[in-house]
């Protein structure tokens, strides 16, 4: 690719870190059987280079700990500032090997855990940065990538026994075939997603109908509801709201992790009965032989099994799809190591015919999420059939390029890098604990101000 800046204006000059968070669990918003009281958070990174382009990256956290997401992307920044962008961009996956491999760093997280939520945030504001530069929206700067670019992109470490660079390649190439077509059907109609809106376990059944009726009226015809706390509650539940969607809309089912395994085949038997497409996350995230399990003894009900949004990185991803542990993969742009790492899971899954269907809903989720399904709709895998992005009408109000959705479909974006950039006032108010809003709760009580607390 071509770049109109010298070298010297491409280099990093600063990367800057801050804990941005939003009171959700004020309304209940994002609560299910696991998280009852989230309140929705994110690490935000800024990187700018000499030229004076500012690159904006994100991790998503549940409030406190976000703190510590914040000291690792500190502790990350050394290896980051200086680095000039071009150099980062012509053999990405080496760089990102170089980041997540710090000999003494990956001691406390080698590819999981803190470092590795700060490895994302780092590693999307550089894909941010990156389609700013060459003013494309990142769906677009990944599909126009050559089949050898994308490939440089992705550390192939630990994966060669289920995917090689050359299996990619071939089918990077196979995929520029009809992409030209499938960029204008994008343009046109978008990318379909689900909603999880009425689903939180926190809410009421007005609530829940409200907000389920509004959502039929925007054109969506499947839904997702957070169930595992009480199972007379949600057989109550899902009634519920099978009565106000019908039967031939789909509905899914997630239990955000709360049950054993032979628990979780139990309960989702006595939950067959409202059809649903798939129970997420019915167990622990890194029990791969126990949602294999699962997986198997769901079928003959025709319920699949969906996971991914809390698996720490592309090996785990790994061992679920080659153990037939998940029919429904569901990759998150912040929990593994940025984009790269995504792109990697994508090869894998689409090798191995498993769809992918992303986690979103949390802040800048939705925003980063679209890109990567579009890119895999325009260039690897072709189709959008029985695929869905998932879709929560929450914070995009405080991001200066939101998502847009239109009659359940995620328009493609348009303006140049992965839409992550938060708008002034957005951080002027909720970053933590000095936000205009922050230190208005602390005032009226309603939250207690941390920097009063002694350790």
């Amino acid at each position: 690719m071509s770049y109109t800046h010298t070298r010297e204006s491409l280099k990093i000059v600063s990367l800057d870190v801050k804990d941005v968070r939003f009171p959700t669990s004020l309304h209940a918003d994002g609560s299910d059987a696991m998280h009852t009281d989230p309140d929705y958070s994110c690490a935000y990174v800024t990187i700018e280079i000499q030229a004076g382009i500012e690159g904006y990256g994100l991790t998503f956290t549940l409030g406190r700990g976000t703190e510590i997401v914040v000291q690792a992307v500190k502790t990350l920044s050394s290896l980051i500032v200086g680095q000039v962008v071009t150099d980062i961009y012509k053999e990405f996956g080496t760089f990102w090997r170089t980041l997540t491999s710090e000999s003494q760093l990956r001691w406390i997280g080698p590819e999981k855990g803190v470092t590795h939520l700060a490895t994302a945030a780092i590693i999307n504001a550089l894909w941010d940065l990156w389609g700013r530069l060459v003013k494309k929206p990142v769906w677009q700067l990944l599909a126009d990538m050559d089949p050898e670019q994308l490939v440089a992109c992705i550390d192939f470490r630990y994966l060669s026994n289920v995917i090689t660079k050359e299996e990619a390649l071939q089918m990077l190439r196979k995929g520029q075939e009809g992409k030209e077509e499938r960029v204008n059907k994008l343009l046109e109609k978008g990318y379909p997603c689900y909603t999880t809106q009425a689903g939180w376990l926190g809410y009421s059944n007005e609530k829940i109908n409200q907000l389920a009726q509004k959502y039929m009226d925007k054109g969506f015809n499947a839904f997702k509801v957070k169930v595992g706390k009480n199972l007379y509650e949600d057989i109550k539940r899902l009634e519920f709201i099978r009565n106000i969607i019908g039967w031939k809309r789909t509905l899914m089912v997630d239990a955000n992790q709360v049950w054993e395994v032979q628990e979780a085949i139990d309960w989702m038997q006595q939950l067959a009965h409202f059809k649903p497409l798939w129970i997420e996350e019915p167990t622990s995230p890194d029990d791969v032989l126990g949602h294999a399990q699962i997986a198997r003894t769901l079928k003959p009900l025709g319920i699949g099994v969906a996971t991914g949004e809390m698996c720490c990185n592309r090996v785990l991803f790994k061992q679920f799809l080659q153990a037939e542990a998940l029919q429904f993969c569901q990759i998150d742009s912040a929990r593994i190591g940025g984009v790269n790492e995504i792109l990697s899971v994508y090869l894998m899954a689409h090798k191995l015919g498993v769809k992918v269907c992303p986690h979103a809903g949390g802040v800048g989720l939705c925003e980063m999420v679209q890109h990567l399904q579009m890119w895999d709709y325009v260039a690897l895998s072709g189709s959008s059939e029985g695929k869905y992005v998932e879709y929560i009408d929450q914070q995009h109000e405080h991001f200066v390029y939101p998502c847009i959705v239109e009659n359940a479909h995620y328009l493609a974006p348009r303006e140049p890098g992965y839409s992550t950039e938060f708008k002034k006032e957005a951080l002027e108010n909720y970053v933590y604990p000095n936000g205009k809003e922050w230190e208005s709760m602390f005032e009226k009580g309603i939250f207690s101000d941390p920097r009063k607390t002694r350790i």
